[in-house]
């Protein structure tokens, strides 16, 4: 194969950013890090720096510029895309989204920026300027870190410290974190393994997974896509999900507060609980408790019946309403079904 010189000099270094990292450190408490487009890893690291590790790619990827510093009161690092219109596709993304994005290249922040600053930039498959970074970021513990991520898998591990992780389009996974987790996805899901600490979920689209999640409160936003969980020790659990349903197990939380839309509910609580609140739109739910279990209890359902292994006290009772006690009402159940069956199950 025959190659021109002066072909080569175009492709070169385009070729060298991709296969040559760049190491950055940046000082400070509050660290934030902005990428529109490029995977983005996460982990424990030493010292007293957040270091990222860039590695450019595509015919393009010389044309990105980092840049860093004081934005704002935080220490921010930032990749800067010279177009509007920007090229990235991987194996679990094909598709089109867009950004606003202020003129210091920092996004995702609601609050900071004004909007007469922003610029509109898009993330497409099909076209565009042909360049993205891939980011390694290794954080020490106690750091506070913003993540702000375009287009790109993100993945979070064996991280100490505050995360805030708000990401547009992106399968999102994180394992092994201690301190507090904030985390928005616009679309893609989101994955959260042993977590230790306050956590609170939004995901657009995609549903959201949720294994070994103690010690605070937990908070969680659905719009589409089911929420499944497991091993569940907190203060207290907020959940609200669109459409898709909630299947929970081995929950021990006082305090359980579930709004669905569609597709039900389905939760065992371990522990006795002192206040229940749940409600669906349409879809069953079920909730399978301890026989411990002592409450006054209040259901209502638009359509299916009311089923109980639990004696119920009755107080007031109607063909698809039940107020009651159960034990010596220390507690409080309160259940409304648009359609459906209510279970009260003993575990």
């Amino acid at each position: 194969m025959r190659c021109s010189l002066s072909a080569l000099a175009i492709a070169l270094p385009a070729l060298l950013a991709a296969q040559n990292p760049e190491r950055i450190s940046l000082e400070g408490r509050e660290v934030a890090i902005y990428n529109l487009a490029g995977r983005l890893t996460v982990s424990g690291g030493t010292g007293d720096r957040v270091v990222v590790e860039v590695t450019r790619a595509g015919r393009d990827a010389s044309k990105l510029k980092i840049e860093t510093g004081d934005v704002r009161g935080r220490m921010t690092f930032r990749v800067r895309y010279p177009e509007d219109r920007i090229y990235y596709s991987d194996s679990r993304w094909n598709g089109h989204t867009n950004f606003s994005v202020n003129d210091d290249g920092t996004f995702g922040d609601n609050d900071r920026g004004r909007s007469d600053d922003r610029r509109r930039i898009e993330v497409s498959s099909r076209d565009g300027l042909d360049a993205h970074a891939d980011l390694h970021v290794s954080v020490p513990n106690g750091k506070t870190l913003f993540l702000r991520n375009g287009v790109g898998e993100t993945s979070i591990e064996n991280v100490d410290g505050q995360l805030n992780v708000d990401v547009a389009t992106s399968h999102v996974r994180i394992a092994h974190v201690r301190g507090s987790l904030t985390v928005d996805g616009g679309s893609g899901g989101i994955d959260v393994t042993d977590m230790t600490g306050n956590l609170k979920v939004e995901s657009g689209s995609g549903g959201a997974v949720l294994d070994g999640i103690r010690g605070g409160s937990l908070n969680i936003d659905v719009g589409s896509g089911s929420l499944r969980g497991r091993m569940i020790d907190v203060t207290d659990l907020t959940a609200g999900v669109g459409s898709g349903g909630v299947r929970l197990s081995s929950v021990r939380s006082p305090k359980l507060q579930l709004e669905s839309g569609s597709g039900g509910a389905d939760v065992e609580l371990l522990t006795v609980p002192d206040d229940i609140n749940v409600e669906t739109g349409s879809g069953g739910i079920t909730l399978r408790m301890p026989a411990a279990t002592s409450a006054e209890v209040d259901i209502r359902t638009g359509s299916g019946g009311i089923d109980s292994d639990f004696e119920v006290k009755v107080a007031h009772v109607e063909r698809r309403a039940l107020r009651g006690t159960i034990g010596s009402g220390r507690g409080r159940i309160r259940i409304e079904s648009g359609s459906g069956t209510v279970r009260l199950l003993k575990n």
